[in-house]
């Protein structure tokens, strides 16, 4: 049986730019600069991303491929028959991994991507229908939040929300709770939820992961004034920025900055924004935070979100966390 695939996008249909761009606003009008990291992945930033992910001194997704391909068949023998719900997918690389032990216990596999990236989501599911011609695949295009919240009852027993590559390191403490909040109230009881998360370690092993030798994670960096560019309308010199990446052990985690080299006035024509950015002042583009697992366990459990079972590497430089739902779902305070 040949499956047809859907793509779905769940952007508005005819949002207001000015609406859009409001976080951007918000962030460049702070004392201490900052944009959402969401503005990396237009199709040309998937792409540098997927790059990154190659690299020698990316442990992340090497480690994390290495869990998968040692653990899937008892992931998808813990859970059962479940519909799969990636959230940002990508090329969806690693997943293939699980797909192809949950294929082992059924014929009837669903599998739902989500990416903001509506190019290399329609690139993904084309090649895994080619691939996995019974493979059932409805593409979401839009964002972590816009997704969960137009997920439909599902036909099969139980879901199973798998958010990979360390990407909860991206949200800040507070942003954390939210997210994980939505995740446990999407979700039915019984229900699964499979995390992948970088543990924290020395930063000789960190920074050089995000400061590659080839200049990859710059471009990565830059990329985001490019959107912003082609989007609003923006000229950001490109030329004027440079990419730094440091280690906050107190906080444990990486945070990502565009350093500006020379002062200069940038504008935002489709936002109505004009920004002076004096030599030496640093936007922050990204943070990713680095996990204990004690401490994420309780978290996840104060979300109704229980573990089953973790799996590591043998360094213990990235960790993966199964959960499952309880009856009982708690609300942020």
């Amino acid at each position: 049986m040949k499956f047809t695939t859907y793509l779905h996008s769940l952007e508005d249909s005819n949002p207001s730019i000015i609406r859009q761009g409001e976080d951007v606003i918000q962030g460049l009008s702070k004392e201490f600069k900052s944009l959402p990291a969401k503005y990396f992945y237009d199709d040309h930033g998937s792409e540098l991303f997927e790059q990154i992910c190659e690299l020698p001194e990316y442990y992340p997704t090497r480690t994390e491929a290495w869990i998968l391909q040692q653990y899937a068949n008892e992931i998808a023998q813990i859970t059962g028959n479940c519909e799969l719900v990636e959230l940002g997918s990508g090329s969806s690389t690693k997943t293939l991994f699980l797909l192809e032990a949950y294929q082992k216990i059924t014929d009837r596999c669903k599998y739902i991507p989500i990416d903001v990236s509506g190019g290399i989501l329609k690139s993904t599911v084309v090649k895994l229908q080619e691939k996995y011609p019974t493979l059932s695949i409805e593409g979401l295009i839009g964002t972590y939040e816009q997704a969960l919240a137009k997920l439909e009852s599902t036909p099969v027993a139980s879901r199973m929300i798998f958010f990979l590559g360390s990407s909860l390191g991206n949200f800040n403490p507070e942003e954390c709770e939210v997210f994980l909040s939505q995740i446990s109230r999407t979700l039915q009881p019984g229900d699964y939820f499979l995390l992948g998360v970088d543990l924290q370690k020395p930063k000789e092993i960190l920074e050089p992961a995000y400061n590659d030798s080839r200049g990859v994670t710059a471009a990565f960096n830059l990329n985001i004034l490019s959107h912003l560019n082609w989007r609003f309308q923006g000229n950001f010199d490109l030329n004027l920025f440079a990419h730094q990446a440091i280690y906050n052990q107190a906080d444990a985690e990486i945070e990502m900055y565009l350093r500006c080299q020379k002062s200069h006035w940038v504008s935002l024509e489709i936002l109505d924004l004009n920004v002076f950015f004096p030599e030496g002042e640093s936007i922050l583009t990204e943070i990713s935070r680095k996990f204990d697992l004690e401490s994420l366990q309780k978290q996840l459990q104060e979300q109704s979100l229980k573990t089953v079972k973790i799996w590591t590497d043998p360094k213990r430089w990235f960790g993966l966390i199964l959960c499952q739902t309880s009856n009982i779902h708690v609300d942020p305070a």
